[in-house]
């Protein structure tokens, strides 16, 4: 039986990167003493092609590094629209002028995302490393809109800037932005060195998604959980991102008659990874996604769909049953999975239990 295609192919299309990210999920950016790699424009191409596969094509998000950085950007994008292959930007906006806005609007891509760690510039610029990133993304964030581009906030949350959520959310709305999307913080690459005091724990992620989803009702979103989250027409989309145990909240909810979330029970689903996305290195590698360092297959010796369908990592991943310490035995292991990146980051096991979750399943681990 054929698995169902990925929804979103992240594709890291070049290790190069303008900025020094403390949490970013790399440790070896080019700045860092990295060689400097991405595969050759050819190369590209014809994976990107492969991608069509027999059906409707994933949107691919073209990502890095910084993907501005690469060379020949406008030729692979003008290949994508040519062959009829959705796709998507993720900057972190500080490359982006008037000229390099026309560029990218010229070729329609679906979204453009744009990093902002913060609602004031200290706060995000200690995060990127480099001052003068924040009035960098915020200029794109408008350029992209003046272009008539669908923009979106990409945020990273620590307890360095979780006080600062709802005035990133204002700051969200005054942009004009078509999404807002928390990205809980997964402890892989230079994440994994970053101090204990810097991430929220259990009792904290709770917290912040049970606000998350307040503001999400404030949005008019009819919402459907982690990954599925909808704001009424003309309203902007407020997600979490690497955070699969909303569902589960989003079910205690429902099972404790709380009307306004019964609408958010449909097509929850908790990890992608593996499922309805996958990523590309900039090597051309295939992993469940950018966070797990687990790799599926080599897309210089494998075709895409090749992997998908055959990879023991995608079919691991994706069987409930595999999961091991509470995740394996909780009532919800179906509809969340925990993070399996935030498992391996901690265990070295990415079949293990989510280490930021506070509920405590009915039934007891086994040893």
């Amino acid at each position: 039986m054929k698995r169902n295609p990925p929804r979103l192919v992240f594709w890291e299309t070049t290790s190069r990167c303008n900025l020094q990210c403390v949490h970013c999920r790399r440790t070896n950016v080019p700045e860092r003493g990295d060689e400097l790699y991405e595969l050759p424009t050819d190369e590209f191409k014809a994976i990107l092609l492969s991608l069509k596969g027999e059906g409707r094509p994933p949107m691919v998000v073209f990502s890095g590094g910084e993907p501005l950085m690469r060379k020949d950007l406008p030729e692979l994008l003008a290949f994508a629209k040519e062959k009829g292959i959705p796709f998507a930007i993720a900057t972190n906006g500080a490359l982006v002028d008037e000229a390099m806005t026309k560029m990218l609007a010229s070729y329609g891509p679906h979204r453009i995302s744009v990093s902002l760690d913060g609602a004031i510039a200290s706060t995000h610029d200690e995060f990127r490393g480099q001052k003068g990133s924040f009035d960098k993304a915020v200029n794109a964030l408008k350029l992209f809109r003046a272009a008539g581009i669908s923009t979106q906030i990409n945020c990273s949350v620590s307890t360095r800037n979780v006080a600062e959520r709802d005035a990133v959310v204002k700051l969200a709305r005054e942009l004009g932005v078509d999404a807002l999307h928390f990205f809980l913080l997964v402890p892989v690459g230079c994440g994994a060195e970053l101090p204990d005091a810097m991430r929220l724990g259990a009792e904290n992620y709770e917290e912040f998604l049970n606000w998350l989803m307040v503001q999400q009702g404030a949005a008019g979103h009819p919402a459907h959980g982690h990954g599925h989250a909808h704001p009424a027409p003309g309203g902007m989309e407020i997600r979490a991102t690497c955070a699969p145990h909303q569902t589960r909240i989003v079910r205690q909810k429902v099972a404790a008659s709380s009307p306004e979330f019964a609408g958010r029970t449909a097509q929850m689903r908790g990890c992608l990874a593996g499922s309805a996305i996958a990523f590309i290195s900039h090597k051309g590698e295939v992993f469940p996604c950018g966070y797990l360092p687990v790799p599926a297959g080599d897309l210089r010796k494998q075709n895409f769909w090749e992997v998908w369908e055959n990879s023991e990592v995608f079919k691991t991943i994706t069987d409930p049953d595999a999961l091991k310490g509470k995740c394996g035995v909780c009532e919800y292991r179906v509809i969340c999975a925990g993070c399996r990146a935030r498992a391996f980051g901690t265990t070295g096991d990415y079949m293990g239990q989510e280490p930021y979750c506070l509920y405590e399943p009915k039934a007891k681990a086994k040893k």
